[in-house]
């Protein structure tokens, strides 16, 4: 017995009376019923991924804010998200600066009744030629942003959320958060923490009515992945990127992992011996 939108019972399985049974387009119509998003909150949406994901949600009726550390290309994304018909408003405020980012997004949250909220902003950074160590200090400024910025942009909407009883989260990952790259250790890490982080949130958050989804992109055409140093296989258009996570996003999908071909590539490292995926990661070329 499977429960379906609103409680009600959908009764696929065999045995059951045809006249219990739920017609697959009522179930169609059901989902397309359920509510869309009309408040968003997008974090690092200056660029790639996260201007992408505001020009796409730019309707009359929406309200986006949009968080980004480039004023000028924020700017310009709020700009071309109004002239679409969307209620814009833009923050700038610093992610390593935790406790302020808690008070900022509590106070949004206040005044603005967030229903979807995409965690985007992330920084990256390689070894470069396998001898140079991650300095500590720049892997500490990492951390900050791409886990720490995290868990206070989630501490920020989370509690209103909560008293609603209803709401979004979208915790945008890597596909290096399945196994490690040689050459990215600490950004692999960051991005491992926010998939378990994600996975365990949507556990404990959905028998309270908020969704939990986490993002697992492979290589986009953005600034952060040109400075990438290696082959990138698979590269999709920010724009791409924004229709798969959009479509995920609806059907309240638990991970949102592209391209698909890739997805599974990096699922395999995870899982195979390490000896062997450890050769097959050097031969694809992403060793230090």
């Amino acid at each position: 017995m499977l429960y379906g939108y609103g409680g009600r019972r959908l009764c696929f399985v065999r045995g059951v009376p045809r006249a219990r049974r739920v017609p697959k387009l009522q179930v169609l119509e059901a989902a397309l019923r359920r509510p869309v998003a009309r408040t968003i909150l997008i974090t690092g949406a200056s660029g790639g991924i996260g201007a992408a994901l505001a020009r796409s949600y730019a309707v009359p009726g929406c309200t986006l804010i949009l968080h980004g550390r480039d004023r000028s290309r924020l700017a310009a994304v709020t700009q071309d998200c109004g002239a679409k018909g969307a209620s814009v408003r833009s923050v700038s405020f610093d992610l390593r600066e935790s406790q302020v980012v808690v008070a900022e997004l509590r106070s949004l949250a206040a005044s603005h009744a967030i229903d979807l909220a995409i965690v985007n902003a992330g920084v990256t950074h390689a070894i470069g030629s396998g001898e140079e160590a991650e300095e500590f200090d720049v892997a500490r400024r990492l951390l900050e942003v791409n886990v720490d910025g995290v868990l206070a942009t989630v501490a920020g909407v989370l509690p209103a959320m909560r008293r609603r009883g209803a709401g979004q989260i979208a915790l945008v990952s890597s596909l290096a958060a399945y196994y490690g790259l040689p050459v990215t250790p600490v950004y692999c890490a960051s991005k491992a923490a926010i998939k378990a982080y994600g996975e365990a949130l949507r556990g404990w958050l959905a028998p309270q009515g908020i969704g939990v989804s986490v993002v697992l992109p492979g290589f986009v055409d953005t600034p952060m992945s040109a400075r990438f140093p290696g082959r990138k296989p698979l590269m999709l258009t920010p724009e791409r990127a924004a229709t798969l996570i959009r479509r995920g996003l609806e059907r309240n999908a638990a991970r949102i992992a592209f391209p698909r071909a890739l997805a599974v590539a990096m699922w395999g490292l995870s899982v195979l011996p390490a000896s062997l995926s450890q050769r097959l990661v050097r031969l694809a070329g992403f060793g230090a």
